[in-house]
């Protein structure tokens, strides 16, 4: 997977720089084209001459040098991936607003390919409003943050801010190069998005507020992955952009039920993110319902559970995604729902975390796994956030 392929590092200036010469290693072992740019100021944490020997090619770090130029367009053009580790605060500031003021700066405003950032600082400077906001505009960019981790810190305190491990920061380049390459080419997705719409006459109907973004968001992952996404949509606004996704509209839970047991038969991947309704009217008048009483009673009946559907025709092979929204005790409902529905992966989100929910267009989830697994997610645009569920999905597929 990283045989051959071009990688450009940036290495910024923070005490974590000398993990950049063990990943610098990694990348060659496994046969990569490594080149390095570095900041003026991370050459008081590690020498060029240290990471030149180890990526057998010169480093760069002058936009001007002698008579010579650093062609900055050139360098975004020839990589298949731009890593920047570690990304300083002060370095992520500077991308947050387009400074131009460096090579490593003037290349990433160049690059055409996917760009990795590792994040490393002390926990304040972490946790600091300035610092949260200018992660949500570089995430807004199109940029992918590999998160944090907790640990040492170089200030001597405990906590949130350390650098991602080298083999950690290799794996997140290798998903990004696998989704580069068309990792789900073949594969066949079956993605539920949206509400549904359970009639009581023939003008009004029970129904919620979802506006299907999160759903559609994820198909348009997977079928920018290369899969054949099957898109069963509830009643929604929202415009579908992709090619590769075959539109199945729907109006009710029981129109969404038979169209997904249908296509979940050749499918390898399901993700279940519509809201669909628990209950409908048991009887649906066939008028107008007239305001005539000071009551009216209507008789509800369960609606059948997809998610449980597909997990009792779950074939070997195939990944099942439940989606959870809940407003307490999220943690042990999804928990019980990944086992009580046969799924793979639960995604929880709670309509108690800001920015998170129906009709808006950030998320924060959190996706629990069948193995035990279970990976917290900050609040991101909802793009971003599908782009961490398929990540979890190829890394099941291909573990």
């Amino acid at each position: 997977m990283i045989q051959g392929k071009k990688i450009l590092l940036g290495v910024t200036g923070s005490i974590a720089a000398y993990k950049s010469l063990l990943l610098v290693r990694l990348l060659i072992r496994d046969g990569a084209a490594v080149r390095v740019i570095q900041t003026p100021a991370s050459r008081d944490f590690v020498t060029p001459l240290s990471l030149a020997t180890l990526s057998k090619n010169p480093v760069l770090s002058d936009l001007f040098a002698g008579d010579t130029w650093a062609n900055h367009v050139e360098l975004g053009r020839w990589a298949d991936i731009f890593v920047i580790a570690p990304l300083s605060a002060n370095t992520l500031a500077r991308m947050a607003t387009g400074l131009c003021d460096n090579l490593l700066l003037a290349t990433y405003l160049s690059a055409v390919c996917p760009v990795l950032v590792a994040p490393a600082m002390d926990e304040d400077m972490w946790h600091h409003p300035a610092t949260r906001e200018n992660l949500r505009r570089i995430q807004g960019y199109g940029n992918r943050i590999i998160p944090v981790e907790k640990g040492e810190l170089a200030s001597g305190l405990y906590g949130d801010g350390r650098m991602a491990e080298p083999e950690t920061i290799l794996e997140f380049i290798k998903t990004t190069l696998a989704e580069k390459s068309g990792s789900l080419s073949g594969k066949k997705a079956l993605v539920t998005a949206g509400p549904t719409h359970e009639a009581i006459d023939p003008v009004r109907f029970i129904g919620n507020h979802s506006s299907g973004k999160m759903g559609i968001a994820i198909a348009e992952e997977l079928a920018s992955r290369g899969a054949e996404v099957h898109l069963v949509l509830g009643p929604s606004s929202q415009v579908v952009d992709g090619a590769g996704i075959i539109l199945h509209p729907v109006t009710s839970a029981e129109e969404m039920h038979q169209i997904c047991v249908a296509e979940f038969a050749g499918a390898d991947i399901a993700v279940l993110a519509a809201a669909v309704a628990d209950y409908t009217p048991v009887e649906k008048a066939s008028e107008k319902i007239k305001k005539k009483e000071d009551r009216l009673v209507l008789e509800l009946t369960k609606t059948k559970d997809i998610l449980k559907t597909l997990g009792g025709l779950k074939k070997p092979g195939q990944t099942l995604v439940g989606f959870a929204l809940e407003t307490t005790n999220g943690r042990s409902y999804a928990l019980d729902k990944l086992q009580s529905k046969n799924a793979d992966l639960i995604v929880l989100n709670s309509l108690r975390d800001e920015g998170a929910g129906f009709g808006i267009d950030t998320n924060k989830v959190t996706i629990f796994g069948r193995d035990g697994s279970e990976l917290a997610f900050e609040k991101k645009p909802k793009q971003q956030v599908a782009k961490d569920i398929v990540d979890t999905i190829v890394k099941r597929l291909y573990a």
